[in-house]
């Protein structure tokens, strides 16, 4: 059981960051229970919340990626969408893979190998003016992918989710990562394919943009336009 609101965590979180004096961090919330090894469901339950200074999680450059030799866990045998500590050893294989293997980042396909996502963060790729992302059902429906969804409705930017393959990926003009700690961070590669179209032409651009105008509310105004 949890018996915080959502107004109590955002309140306590306040004054974190007041007694910290810090106004730009990363928030991370841990519900945790006392120890317990019989498997049992717990009566009671404790929540951290940690607030610290950090700059982009991915970094500020193009990211060149590698597609995994690990898949996202079958969701018949986890929780597939439930932001929970175990979830992040699938996650830190991947990525040190692809890292080992002189990559930035690493993307997981799902058991059904159509594209899922990174280690820590959702994808989107673009084509044709259009954005795509993965249909929830193996993944984690993140926050930073339902404010990107959200600034599409709002600038009128088409979408789709659904199910797609590695090989309709690569024939993308474009593609970025995001997440709350990733923020929007667009791709210069995946494998040995480049995409085409210059970042700051791109749609995705746009959206990195409106994305970070929103996390520091501020207004956002639109200029690119594409022939």
């Amino acid at each position: 059981p949890f018996t915080y609101s959502s107004e109590e965590l955002i309140a306590a979180t306040y004054k974190l960051l007041f007694r910290n004096n810090i106004q730009d961090a990363y928030i991370r919330p841990l519900i945790y229970t006392p120890a317990n090894m019989s498997f049992n469901k717990c009566d009671t339950s404790f929540i951290i919340i940690a607030v610290w200074k950090m700059e982009p999680f991915l970094g500020e450059k193009l990211l060149r990626v590698a597609t995994s030799t690990f898949q996202r866990p079958n969701p018949k045998g986890f929780k597939i969408e439930a932001k929970a500590s175990g979830h992040y050893v699938n996650s830190i294989i991947a990525s040190q893979e692809a890292k080992a293997n002189g990559y930035n980042e690493a993307l997981l396909l799902d058991v059904n190998n159509f594209v899922a996502e990174g280690p820590g963060a959702n994808v989107f790729f673009e084509k044709d003016g259009k954005l795509f992302t993965p249909a929830l059902g193996n993944i984690l429906p993140g926050i930073t992918r339902a404010t990107i969804i959200e600034i599409c409705k709002e600038l009128d930017i088409p979408l789709e989710e659904k199910f797609f393959t590695i090989e309709e990926l690569k024939q993308a003009d474009a593609a970025f990562f995001c997440g709350t700690a990733a923020e929007v961070i667009g791709w210069e590669s995946l494998d040995n394919f480049k995409f085409p179209i210059p970042w700051n032409e791109t749609v995705s651009s746009v959206i990195q943009a409106a994305y970070k105008c929103k996390v520091l509310q501020k207004e956002f105004k639109r200029s690119f336009v594409r022939a």
